[in-house]
């Protein structure tokens, strides 16, 4: 074996508990998995005691979390920003307007969108990442990516959106985070707290559909829903996005991991 190669760690940090996978030329190997509640404090005390279990290697890591942790907020366009640093500035000023201000620290990441094109932002605990960031070299590991489930989610199955125009929502089993485009423009995006049956979906996407614009309401709606085995009835729905395997036991941030490429 070549003494450059690398391991390759998934780690999910659900809204209920962290699974830790080693990717391999046949997919995922599950490495463990631990129930958590309490927030992001007590799933990176899990994910740092399932890195514990492992026999210390050189590996890189990649870092999906629940939409529960984070912020997301569209940008409108300004014709007068002029940099990158006047652009998160900006970004910024969009999230505190949503969600007022904060004495918590947070780190943002703007889409890359053409000239002219609202784009999304979102934004991640800075107390988070430095805490990952001392945690990933404690355990010798690089740090290679940390993205919320519904940018990983969106990344993976974008080929099968067909057209521009969409609602494309994640149900985790306690948020659920939607991202809606028109004429491909980013139009809103939504995350709240709720279950993934039927009946909480519906009411999220008659509230959502509400608050925009005319026409909303026959936009075709994708949704991705890991873990859940029930073909869910909702309407508008165009198509379920599932990641499955024959004999999959459907669990959930087996599921998610999948998505991270």
């Amino acid at each position: 074996m070549s003494l450059s190669w690398r391991e390759r760690y998934v780690a999910v940090l659900g809204a209920s508990g962290v699974g830790l996978y080693r990717r391999g030329s046949r997919g995922l190997d599950w490495l463990g998995d631990v129930a958590c509640i309490g927030g992001w404090s007590s799933a990176l005390d899990a994910l740092d005691g399932l890195l514990g279990e492992q026999r210390r290697v050189r590996a890189d890591l990649w870092v999906v979390l629940s939409s529960q942790y984070c912020r997301f907020c569209r940008v409108p366009w300004c014709e007068d920003i002029g940099s990158p640093a006047e652009l998160l500035e900006y970004a910024g000023a969009c999230l505190e307007r949503i969600f007022g201000s904060s004495e918590m620290a947070w780190q943002l990441s703007v889409s890359a969108e053409p000239h002219g094109l609202p784009r999304l932002a979102a934004a991640l605990p800075q107390a988070l990442l430095e805490r990952l960031r001392g945690l990933t070299d404690a355990h010798g590991l690089r740090l290679v990516s940390v993205q919320p489930y519904v940018m990983a989610a969106f990344n993976h199955y974008r080929g099968q959106l067909q057209g521009d125009d969409f609602i494309f929502l994640v149900a985790e089993p306690e948020r659920s985070t939607g991202l809606v485009a028109r004429e491909g423009q980013w139009l809103r995006v939504f995350s709240q707290g709720t279950g993934d049956g039927d009946e909480e979906l519906a009411a999220l996407l008659q509230r959502q559909r509400r608050l925009m614009e005319e026409g909303a309401d026959r936009l075709p709606l994708y949704l991705h829903a890991p873990g859940r085995r029930q073909v869910p009835q909702l309407e508008g729905l165009f198509r379920v996005l599932a990641e499955t395997a024959p004999g999959a036991d459907w669990d959930v941030r087996l599921l998610m991991a999948r998505t991270v490429h």
